[in-house]
């Protein structure tokens, strides 16, 4: 069955071009022009993924995933965004969105990036595909699964439930993005080893933005700052012209 996606987008060039887009790429659109809208369609009819514009009039799209995340709705939120500030996107990932993509933006990103949040919700079985020879795992020290097959992951002094999707590093529970949650298990999994940026891309967003993009070194800033503690080693290091290793030093 076609993916349901709900499109909010008051600019309507934008909104007419995307839904038209979409709905060649074989989606089911329904577009509205607003966040107030934006909410009475996710309330009658849950989306399989929202696209939510940042910048809406009366209801933003941050209010809009705000409302959401308070319900507990968890569906997959995509933000389109004119602001290019980190702190605008720290709002962004802060109000409960899974990811961005900048304004002006070209629609085969926006299809990628939507592709990559549905696999990893398992909404989208169509889109799923085996594990290539390249991808890295993790070896068997690195990280442990619990004995009850439980999911709990342990490496450099964290913890994670992947079943629950709860993080801790040592007592203190972690608030990670959906994002955030997919990059540091991918880390955990892989203990000690250099993942390159090319392999994390892939196994996070499904698609290798190229060099120019500044997409991971941002969500591994965000990661680190929720991780580091004073006094404490760093966690995830960078292995310059490679890519990131988690490790206690």
């Amino acid at each position: 069955m076609p993916q349901n996606v709900l499109l909010a987008e008051d600019d309507r060039a934008i909104r007419h071009a995307l839904e038209r887009a979409l709905t060649l790429e074989g989606y089911e659109v329904t577009a509205v022009a607003d966040g107030v809208e934006a909410l009475a369609q996710a309330h009658r009819n849950r989306p399989d993924v929202l696209v939510l514009d940042v910048m809406m009039p009366g209801i933003d799209g941050l209010q809009v995933c705000r409302v959401l995340r308070a319900e507990g709705d968890r569906t997959p939120i995509l933000m389109l965004t004119a602001l290019v500030e980190t702190a605008d996107r720290i709002a962004g990932l802060d109000a409960g969105a899974d990811d961005y993509v900048v304004k002006p933006f070209d629609v085969e990103e926006v299809f990628a990036r939507l592709r990559a949040l549905l696999r990893r919700t398992g909404n989208a079985d169509s889109y799923m595909r085996p594990p290539q020879s390249s991808e890295v795992s993790a070896p068997a020290s690195a990280a442990a699964s619990s004995p009850d097959g439980g999911g709990l992951l342990t490496a450099a002094g964290l913890r994670m439930d992947v079943q629950a999707r709860r993080a801790w590093r040592g007592a203190r529970e972690l608030e990670l993005t959906r994002t955030e949650f997919d990059l540091l298990e991918l880390l955990v999994r892989n203990a000690g080893i250099v993942l390159d940026h090319a392999t994390i891309y892939d196994r996070i967003w499904g698609y290798d933005f190229g060099p120019g993009s500044k997409n991971l070194a941002v969500y591994v800033g965000y990661l680190r700052r929720k991780l580091d503690e004073p006094g404490a080693p760093a966690l995830i290091h960078t292995v310059r012209g490679v890519g990131y290793a988690l490790r206690e030093d």
